[in-house]
């Protein structure tokens, strides 16, 4: 079963877009819209999602890749890196990132 994550994003290069840049997009476009305010740190609040976005996934892709040889290295069985397991582990580090870029790039302003 494919997520819908994977399939947004091969949707997202099929048709030409790039779905990396669509967060930047978005905020901008709603700010200057006024749909929703981010205030007057937009451009701050699009960089922490973009920036950690991209910190997000890369560590998923890593952690996903090297659990299992680290499971075979400790004498486990590779298979128990499934992916709840992967996915719970992305997930909990994925906030501590988010909450870590966050403080780096809005840091003095926001917060």
């Amino acid at each position: 079963m494919v997520s819908r994550s994977t399939a947004r994003s091969a949707v997202g290069h099929a048709s030409g877009r790039n779905p990396r840049h669509d967060w930047f997009i978005r905020i901008s476009l709603w700010q200057a819209l006024h749909i929703f305010n981010y205030g007057p740190y937009h451009w701050l609040v699009a960089a922490t999602v973009g920036l950690a976005l991209v910190g997000v996934v890369l560590w998923g892709s890593l952690a996903g890749a090297m659990l299992p040889f680290f499971l075979r290295r400790c004498g486990l069985d590779p298979a128990t890196a499934s992916a709840p397991a992967v996915a719970t582990l992305v997930d909990v580090t994925g906030l501590i990132i988010y909450f870590n870029v966050a403080l780096f790039v809005l840091g003095g302003t926001m917060l």
